[in-house]
């Protein structure tokens, strides 16, 4: 498969389970968290899909196209390993977290993934849903089916535990 055709399927895996778990948090109250904005896709997704919800951002750098940037008051800049784990107002509050911290490098992009996991499952909220590109482990969170289409592996979806 070309890098093209690898790449908007990725893109489409991401649209998909995104768009599935905005429906599944439907009611679940809480704010959603963008991890990793990049050019603020999926960000601008996010706020589309869900115009009433208060949605965060954390990021090294803002390197987002100006539209697609959130606002000073919901954008987190720093290392995610430390604005994460000292982000303690939303501790056990969020509905749905989206962690896209994946570079080119897989096994660097899983062992930040690793480390960032028990600093996201502190925040999730009972049946909060995370969508994530890295996969995670985290005890008491169950993996949910992907959309139809959707290749095994490509994308991942949970549900935090009470």
């Amino acid at each position: 498969m070309s890098r093209l055709d690898s790449f908007i399927r990725r893109l489409e895996a991401q649209r998909a389970c995104l768009d599935l778990a905005t429906t599944l948090i439907d009611d679940v109250p809480g704010p959603v968290l963008e991890l990793g904005l990049g050019n603020g896709r999926t960000y601008d997704h996010l706020r589309e899909r869900l115009p009433d919800r208060d949605i965060f951002v954390f990021d090294r750098r803002v390197a987002a196209h100006p539209a697609c940037t959130p606002p000073p008051d919901r954008l987190i800049l720093g290392d995610l390993r430390q604005t994460l784990a000292t982000a303690t107002r939303f501790r056990g509050r969020v509905a749905l977290a989206h962690m896209d911290v994946a570079s080119g490098d897989v096994p660097a992009s899983l062992a930040l993934a690793r480390e960032l996991a028990p600093h996201l499952a502190e925040l999730m909220r009972p049946d909060g849903i995370v969508v994530s590109e890295p996969p995670l482990t985290v005890a008491g969170w169950t993996p949910l089916a992907l959309p139809d289409g959707i290749a095994p592996g490509r994308y991942h979806l949970y549900r935090a535990g009470r």
